[in-house]
C-alpha cells in the first residue's frame, strides 16, 4: 500500500515538481494530494497543468483548487481578464498558453472545473489550500471560494498559545474539527521558514516556491518531507513573484 503525499504550491515550478518527485521516490503506488496553485509565477505553469492532467492517467490524485487557479480559470474559461492577477504571476500563465490550440485550452478548462474546494480523508483529515471560515467546518460555508482565500484559519493557528489547551473555552473551534489540516496558500516564508510548519492542528506545505523557497511534498503519515533547490535557481532568467 502506497504513501500518502501531499504537495506544496507549485507556482509554475515544473523542474521542481520533477525534482521533489525524484527525491521523494514517487512511484504510482503513492496518492498524491496537491493543494493548488499550480499556475502564476514560473513560465512553465501551463506546462504544469499538462503534466498533471497526465499524471492522473497513471495514479490516485486529488487537485484541490488554489486561488490563482481559480483567477486562471476565470480568465481561461470565462474571458475575464484581472489586472490584479496579472501582477501576482498571472502574465507569465497568460504567456505559457499563447501557443495553445483551443482543444488543449479546453482539456485544462476542464481540469480547473474538476479541482475541489477540500478534501476530507477516512481519518478525519482536512486537505485545502486556504482556510475556511465557518465554525462548523468547510462543507458549511457560506461563500466557498473563500476555501482557497482565506488566511485567518491559518493566522489564528498561530497565534494560539501553546500552553491553551483545547478544552479551554477560549482554544479557536475551528481547530477542533479535523485531527490535522494541510494548508498552503500563505508562504511559510513570511514567518522566516522554508520548511512545512505546524501550528496546533494545521500543517502550512506552502514553502515558498513562487518566490525564493523550495517546492515540498511531505509523507501525512511521518511527517518526513522532502524539498527542491530553491525554485527561483532552476528559473535562472525569471523573476517569479519575487
Amino acid at each position: 500500500m502506497g504513501r500518502t503525499l501531499v504537495i506544496g504550491d507549485i507556482h509554475g515550478g515544473l523542474k521542481a515538481l520533477h525534482q521533489i518527485f525524484d527525491k521523494a521516490n514517487v512511484t504510482s503506488e503513492d496518492n498524491l494530494i496537491f493543494l493548488g496553485d499550480y499556475v502564476d509565477g514560473w513560465s512553465d505553469s501551463a506546462a504544469t497543468v499538462s503534466y498533471l492532467i497526465e499524471l492522473e492517467q497513471k495514479q490516485n490524485c486529488i487537485f484541490i483548487r488554489g486561488n490563482h487557479d481559480d483567477l486562471c480559470f476565470q480568465w481561461l474559461a470565462l474571458e475575464r481578464d484581472n489586472p490584479d492577477w496579472r501582477k501576482h504571476g498571472g502574465l507569465a500563465t497568460m504567456e505559457g498558453y499563447q501557443n495553445f490550440t483551443n482543444k488543449e485550452k479546453r482539456k485544462h478548462i476542464k481540469f480547473y472545473r474538476s479541482t475541489r474546494n477540500y478534501h476530507v480523508d477516512d481519518e478525519n483529515r482536512l486537505f485545502l489550500h486556504a482556510g475556511f471560515t465557518n465554525l462548523h467546518g468547510p462543507h458549511r460555508e457560506y461563500f466557498p471560494r473563500l476555501c482557497h482565500w482565506d488566511r485567518t484559519l491559518w493566522e489564528t493557528a498561530l497565534a494560539v498559545d501553546p500552553k491553551l489547551s483545547a478544552d479551554d473555552i477560549r482554544y479557536p473551534q475551528r481547530l477542533k474539527l479535523f485531527k490535522e489540516i494541510f494548508i498552503g496558500h500563505t508562504p511559510v516564508t513570511r514567518i522566516n521558514q522554508t520548511t512545512p510548519v505546524q501550528a496546533q492542528t494545521v500543517w502550512n506545505v506552502d514553502t515558498g516556491a513562487a518566490f525564493k523557497g523550495p517546492l515540498t511534498i511531505l509523507d501525512i503519515d511521518s511527517k518526513e518531507y522532502w524539498q527542491s533547490d530553491p525554485v527561483w535557481q532552476l528559473y535562472p532568467d525569471e523573476q517569479g513573484r519575487n
